[in-house]
């Protein structure tokens, strides 16, 4: 049939009900309902050519309910006077969620919205936004408005999200729905309790001020004569960034790395003490001001991406050199080239000349289209080569000036 039928309508209905239009409408104050519903009628040629055809239309509207079906009379130059549909209304949202046999979420949704009116009004306004999401968090929103509540009263309490003290919750919930309790907390904290500098997921417990995991810094003494651990030669430690920020060994040199295999596999280098670069950012190691009075080296691969790092670390520290990234390392490891899968072409302020011209040729694939020398792939032997002829190039500095912990062996 070519005119608009009940089915039609229905499924008009159901893609304002996938949207959350149809949820929306039971908040105080919406104007989808009543709704004129779209209606398309025969024209007079239809009805001369299938008058059959309409009146089994027409028929079809005389038990319309839900729909409420306004009439209008129209007279036809063959079969004189007839009563069509003139408009098709839904006159509430309640009748349109039963239509649609959607009557379990609407009271379900309807629910939700009197315990939240209840608890904590701030929140009607996410419901309204996020009508559908709502209904698949039914099932947790009283302990997701119990972590809300429980932060409104206790302020300032700088604690672990483990420690929430909120009934039914627990931490494994906490964590999973950081991003909805973030869209929470925003609508519903007072802004002096929101720090605006961090945002997302990962900056969750800096924004609403809850004591965030302890980032943690994985090291290596190279020196056999300093310790970092009493006893152990070059053990591979992890410690929390507080510590290592009061660490100040007494050794004059500091390599980081990005590569596992490669932290593990350094020599052992007087006076030197290795960091692994991954897992954690910059800012980590910007805690620990006697870095700064540190020779510092970064080795990372040979790409765009090594090359940003670099660029980024020396935003905290611009004393930092690179070693082992460079055209002459790249064209002699000629045969381990591999393939960058997504360059950069940002531009990078902080490189010094050489490495700003080899990261313009790796962009422009001067050498090969997006070319990457990955730092696990160079020449063992040569690595231990370049670390003792580019460390040995800097003074030692005696190690009775440095400040800080650290046992002697020997």
């Amino acid at each position: 049939m070519r005119w608009r039928s009940q089915a039609d309508f229905k499924q008009e209905l159901a893609q304002l009900w996938q949207r959350g239009e149809i949820l929306r409408a039971a908040h105080p104050g919406q104007n989808l309902f009543p709704l004129r519903l779209k209606l398309s009628r025969p024209s007079a040629g239809e009805i001369s050519a299938d008058f059959a055809a309409v009146r089994a239309w027409v028929e079809e509207f005389k038990q319309a309910a839900p729909f409420r079906v306004v009439w209008g009379q129209t007279t036809h130059r063959l079969y004189g006077a007839q009563q069509l549909p003139q408009e098709v209304w839904m006159d509430e949202a309640q009748a349109a969620a039963q239509c649609l046999g959607k009557m379990r979420e609407w009271k379900l949704y309807a629910e939700l919205l009197k315990h939240t009116a209840a608890s904590c009004p701030a929140l009607l306004s996410w419901l309204a936004k996020r009508p559908m999401q709502a209904l698949e968090l039914a099932p947790e929103w009283p302990q997701l408005l119990a972590v809300v509540q429980w932060r409104l009263a206790h302020p300032g309490r700088k604690i672990l999200l483990r420690q929430i003290d909120a009934p039914g919750v627990h931490s494994k919930l906490i964590e999973a729905q950081r991003a909805v309790l973030a869209e929470l907390f925003d609508l519903a904290l007072p802004q002096e309790q929101i720090d605006t500098r961090y945002s997302g997921v990962a900056g969750f417990c800096a924004r609403y001020g809850f004591a965030d995991k302890p980032l943690r810094i994985r090291l290596r003494s190279l020196d056999s004569d300093w310790a970092i651990w009493p006893g152990a030669n070059c053990p591979d430690l992890t410690i929390d960034v507080a510590h290592f920020s009061r660490l100040a060994p007494p050794l004059d040199k500091v390599l980081i790395t990005e590569n596992e295999s490669n932290f593990l596999a350094l020599p052992h280098m007087p006076g030197c003490l290795a960091i692994f670069g991954a897992g954690y950012g910059w800012e980590a190691l910007a805690q620990a001001d006697w870095l700064q009075q540190r020779q510092l080296y970064y080795w990372g691969d040979i790409d765009t991406h090594g090359f940003a790092i670099l660029d980024q670390l020396r935003a905290h520290f611009p004393h930092a050199v690179s070693i082992m990234m460079d055209e002459a390392t790249l064209l002699a490891h000629r045969q381990h080239w591999g393939r960058e899968d997504k360059p950069r072409q940002a531009q990078l302020m902080r490189l010094r000349n050489a490495e700003q011209l080899l990261y313009q040729d790796l962009c422009s694939n001067r050498f090969a289209p997006q070319l990457r020398l990955e730092q696990e792939r160079l020449e063992y032997g040569l690595v231990c080569a370049r670390l003792a002829e580019v460390l040995a190039s800097w003074p030692s500095t005696p190690r009775h000036t440095f400040p800080g912990s650290g046992n002697r062996q020997g």
